[in-house]
């Protein structure tokens, strides 16, 4: 069984939804589906969730979001209508949810409706199941996933039935909607993916697969065929473009690989992302660089045999900034 988690791009409008949906006919298999918010359509564009975040502050500068949420509104009866669709039974959802806004449900509410629509859409376009992750994927006040979660999702996935899940959000521990604080949407992925023991995990993008090196700084960058969970948090730790390592937490566990993917190009192989590899003449996986980072390395013969001295380094670290 496969999951598929589709970024913002892949759902920008509704001829990338077609294509996701093309995607995801291609093979049974593929019966989960994480979706992120609208994207940008074009540079010039605003993301849905940008949007939303303006209509929380509007909110609470006293002002309705009325207005600002119809540029919202219109995104999603555009790209209906550009399906075939018919506007009609969505309006209310619409409005419920701007009424929540309005009423001062917060930013964090505010910004998960951008993901809550699009599954609800696409769960009417493709005739799937909509399965909420609020309130069954529960955020720890650190922003970790509560291990109920996955007690929670595998009570409700039967199997068999197919599911458009959204992205991004779930409950806090009090029960009201939170959001990640970043990738919000793949660490979705993952958690769907362990807690329906998937086989692989497709997280498709606009990019085919993890570059070796910044594409914008280098015109012959290469795509990474293979790299280990490792290689990824090695990259990320240090300014690459890639996941973060609470996106890959919940499957390196449970050993399931990470397919990066191009919705715009998907017979391309992608950048799979597992536990180990061979090196086959390729030790070095990618090159990045951070402005502003340091690496301190210290060696002293036995340091570590007195009491309390790596605290007491931590300490000195950060008392001389």
């Amino acid at each position: 069984m496969i999951v598929c988690k589709f970024g913002g791009s892949s759902v920008a409008e509704a001829k990338q939804i077609q294509k996701v949906k093309s995607i995801i006919d291609a093979d049974p298999d593929r019966q989960i589906v994480i979706v992120s918010a609208p994207g940008k359509r074009n540079k010039d564009d605003e993301k849905v969730t940008d949007m939303l975040y303006n209509c929380n502050s509007m909110v609470q500068q006293g002002q309705s979001c009325r207005e600002l949420f119809k540029k919202v509104a219109n995104r999603y009866t555009n790209i209906l209508s550009e399906l075939g669709m018919a506007q009609k039974p969505f309006l209310p959802i619409l409005d419920e949810v701007r009424q929540m806004i309005d009423a001062g449900h917060g930013a964090e509410y505010a910004a998960s409706r951008g993901e809550y629509l699009c599954a609800r859409m696409v769960a009417a376009y493709f005739g799937w199941t909509f399965l909420d992750t609020d309130p069954l994927i529960v955020i720890k006040d650190d922003g970790t996933v509560h291990e109920d979660t996955y007690t929670n999702l595998k009570k409700v996935l039967k199997k068999g039935e197919k599911y458009i899940v959204p992205g991004f959000y779930g409950c806090s521990t009090e029960g009201k909607v939170k959001t990640f604080s970043r990738g919000g949407s793949d660490i979705t992925g993952a958690i769907l993916s362990r807690a329906a023991d998937a086989d692989i995990y497709e997280n498709w993008t606009d990019v085919s697969g993890v570059f070796s090196v910044d594409p914008r700084l280098v015109k012959d960058a290469k795509v990474i065929k293979t790299m280990t969970y490792r290689e990824v948090r090695e990259l990320a730790g240090v300014g690459a473009g890639v996941f973060h390592e609470e996106a890959i937490a919940p499957v390196i566990a449970a050993k399931i690989p990470i397919n990066v993917k191009n919705t715009n190009a998907p017979m391309d192989d992608g950048t799979m992302i597992v536990g180990s590899r061979e090196i086959d003449g390729h030790p070095l996986a990618g090159v990045s660089a951070k402005s502003g980072y340091s690496r301190l390395t210290l060696r002293k013969l036995m340091l570590f045999k007195s009491t309390g001295i790596r605290h007491a380094l931590l300490t000195m670290l950060h008392i001389f900034g």
